[in-house]
């Protein structure tokens, strides 16, 4: 790559405005450069002229709001010396109290008539809406005077829109936009990353006058205009970031591994004692295609949960143990890879397993356990290893490691996986596994270094999986009907999931993404919202002590799991569960991916709100996979029209899981997926939006692959070169090879 220039977007803020400043900048939104700042955007803009509407204003979250002070009056406190300062603020239809405790001084500005941005949490006193010791900034009074008699400045004034940022409750919006304000009056030129015959194809203006309009627009045409340009420019860094970490790969040389007529893949393919589907076919196809190249395969799988992509993992790893090599699969947690192993053992049937030497490696394995393994590893004996991040110790070396397979690539970071594909002595292929389907623009904005295959087509004899909603907040008697249900599947000699968001009342399982995987948006009157606090989680011991409570499972057996077991404690529980010793299954997610037991057929959620969509559809996954139907009860406590709601109702109305990926993209609203599904702080989207942008972002592909093929290395192209590193710092850049 050509040499990077210094940007004036990489100057500290300290430097630029002060260290009292730019520390309060990073410890409120992590904010360390002139660029970070810059592309703190404005979440909406207010006008002077404008008032919200107060009287809908929710109880209990953080407000930014614009307003006219409608009168003011102190009074003394009965209970302790000193006084209050009401000043109550209006909008013609609601009225707000703003409550300041020995602030008198207050009312020398606070006039009636002045108007001004205030922001503060929403409270109650006696049935009435207030901020209790707001922020505030009033609008400057002498344009005010002149605004309503036709002075074009002042109504020009009036009518210009007013940023409105993020903001916390250390540093408020207007200290945001001050900040703002002290760069750009000093800010040098800046050299744009979109090349200039782009930004002239597409009429996009310099990203230097982009960031003045979007931060101090005079009308909406110019912070409209501005976003066009920065998401665009937005979308190009991305993408040539990724082509250009695809192009790396394909530069570095990997060793071939091709099968025989006459080898482990054809007897393996010859003993199968079914048909491959259609698209096992094509995928495995495509695969053998990469292997036999000699550029590292980069190839992301993803299909639905029983699709069948292990059985393509596996062929995969038969082809690599023809020549040799070795393959490594990377499991998320010790229950998995036990499975793993087992299932492995099992399709590849005595003889194969005897030539391949199937091992686990695991942390919790004793001394000799370890030993025996690492022996087997190292010497090439084992040609199929199965793991958790034990396989990423420094103590681990392999013979000839040919493929690396992750599974469930979202629950790895990037260090782990990196660190497994050095151990190969030439880069191996990577085989990636999801069973959360990804969207076409997701695919191409988070993984669009990355071949992607789908396995969309379900193997023949797969049970249908009827799915309920359990509306407690509704139906609060409803609660008793699904333990009752969950005995009667029982009597009929099946099994049973209760699944909860957490171990105990307060600690979910290490790991599990964050309860809900929408992030909080814009309230319909654009005010800037903080979330309500959740109740308390459904959670293993609890439910562990409530079962001897609940006559209908009297005499069942029933067993918890979780991720604070031992894997031994853990390794047995499941054991037994799939050999039907165990009626029911308390656990967390540690079941969410992978766990095969036939013979259980009803999966109950509990908090299914909790719950992001791609995990309530991995957890339904669970059951139907045998002889019987499945039954999924997603219990709630989410009232009806909220965001959470509609999660699991949107689960509860089709199996698709393709289908309910873009349902999931679309309840996000702010669509901040990349951060969601990558490691790496700065690797969030700022303006991109995948749910609606991937024509823009399809766009920005075609012009950054152009750019790429003339100029790999982006020589000729050193502020691109610069935006590239910028944007993602090494870890997030990182991210992008890794996945």
């Amino acid at each position: 790559m050509g040499s990077v220039p210094d940007s004036p977007l990489d100057a500290s803020l300290a430097g630029a405005l002060g260290g009292r400043t730019a520390t309060a900048l990073q410890k409120a939104f992590g904010l360390r450069t002139v660029g970070d700042l810059l592309t703190h955007f404005p979440r909406r803009y207010a006008r002077r002229g404008e008032l919200t509407a107060l009287d809908q204003l929710p109880l209990g979250e953080s407000v930014t709001i614009v307003a006219q002070v409608l009168d003011v009056r102190e009074r003394t406190m009965r209970a302790r010396r000193g006084s209050i300062l009401e000043v109550r603020i209006g909008d013609g239809q609601g009225i707000l109290t703003l409550t300041f405790f020995n602030q008198a001084w207050r009312a020398k500005d606070l006039v009636p008539g002045a108007r001004g941005i205030f922001a503060g949490k929403v409270g109650d006193y006696r049935g009435l809406r207030q901020l209790a010791h707001p922020d505030y900034e009033l609008f400057d009074a002498s344009h005010e005077a002149v605004a309503g008699v036709g002075d074009q400045q002042a109504q020009k004034w009036a009518k210009q829109p007013i940023p409105i940022y993020p903001a916390s409750a250390s540093v408020a919006s207007w200290q945001v936009q001050k900040s703002v304000e002290v760069l750009l009056d000093g800010l040098p030129p800046i050299d744009d990353a979109v090349p200039a015959s782009v930004r002239f194809e597409l009429d996009l203006m310099p990203v230097s006058e982009a960031y003045e309009r979007i931060h101090r627009p005079e009308t909406d045409r110019d912070h409209l205009t501005a976003r066009d340009t920065l998401r665009f420019d937005e979308a190009f860094v991305l993408q040539s970031a990724l082509l250009q970490q695809r192009a790396l790969v394909r530069r570095s040389a990997a060793t071939p591994r091709r099968t025989a007529p006459d080898g482990l893949l054809a007897a393996f393919d010859a003993a199968l004692p079914f048909e491959r589907t259609g698209d096992q076919r094509l995928v495995g196809d495509e695969i053998t295609r990469d292997l036999e190249a000699e550029v590292p395969m980069n190839r992301l799988v993803q299909g639905e949960v029983g699709s069948g992509k292990t059985l393509v993992a596996l062929r995969a790893m038969l082809a690599v143990a023809e020549s040799g090599g070795q393959s490594a699969l990377l499991a998320p947690t010790e229950v998995l890879a036990a499975q793993h192993l087992r299932s492995i053992t099992a399709t590849l049937g005595p003889d194969l397993a005897a030539r391949l030497r199937p091992t686990l490696l695991t942390g919790q394995m004793t001394v000799a356990q370890r030993k025996k393994a690492l022996l087997s590893i190292v010497s090439g004996q084992a040609h199929v290893v199965v793991g958790t991040h034990a396989l990423i110790s420094e103590a681990v070396e392999f013979f000839d490691l040919g493929l690396v397979v992750v599974d469930e690539q979202h629950r790895f970071g990037v260090d782990q996986r990196e660190a497994l594909r050095k151990k190969g002595t030439t880069p191996p292929h990577v085989l990636v596994l999801t069973a959360t389907p990804i969207p076409r623009t997701v695919a191409m904005t988070v993984f669009g270094d990355l071949d992607v295959s789908t396995i969309a087509e379900l193997p023949k004899g797969r049970q249908p999986i009827e799915s309920f909603v359990v509306p407690l907040a509704d139906h609060p008697t409803w609660g008793g009907r699904i333990w009752q249900r969950s005995a009667e599947e029982v009597a009929k000699g099946r099994q049973v999931f209760v699944v909860c968001p957490a171990i105990d009342a307060v600690t979910a399982e290490p790991g599990d993404p964050p309860d809900a995987e929408v992030a909080p948006g814009d309230d319909a009157h654009g005010a800037d919202v903080a979330e309500a606090p959740a109740p308390e989680r459904a959670s293993v011991e609890g439910v562990m002590a409530r079962v001897p409570t609940i006559p209908v499972l009297a005499g069942l057996r029933i067993e918890p799991l979780h991720g604070r077991m031992s894997s031994d404690e853990k390794d047995d529980v499941m054991r037994r569960f799939a050999a039907g010793d165990i009626d029911v299954l308390v656990a967390t997610t540690v079941i969410e991916v992978g766990v095969d037991v036939p013979n259980a057929s009803t999966m109950v959620v509990l908090d299914a709100d909790r719950f992001g969509v791609s995990q309530l559809h991995q957890l339904r996954g669970r059951v139907g996979r045998g002889g019987h139907p499945g039954l999924c009860l997603l219990v709630t406590h989410a009232a009806a029209d909220t965001v959470a709601r509609e999660r699991v109702d949107a689960v509860a109305a089709t199996l698709d899981g393709f289908e309910l990926a873009q349902v999931d993209l679309d309840l996000r609203r702010e669509g901040d997926v990349l951060g969601n599904l990558q490691s790496g702080g700065r690797s969030s989207l700022r303006l991109l939006r995948v749910a609606r942008d991937g024509d823009l972002i399809g766009l920005a592909r075609e012009h950054a692959a152009e750019v790429l093929d003339d100029d790999p290395r982006l020589v000729d192209h050193p502020a691109l070169a610069a935006a590239i590193a910028r944007r993602l710092d090494d870890r997030s850049r990182e991210a992008m090879g890794k996945n």
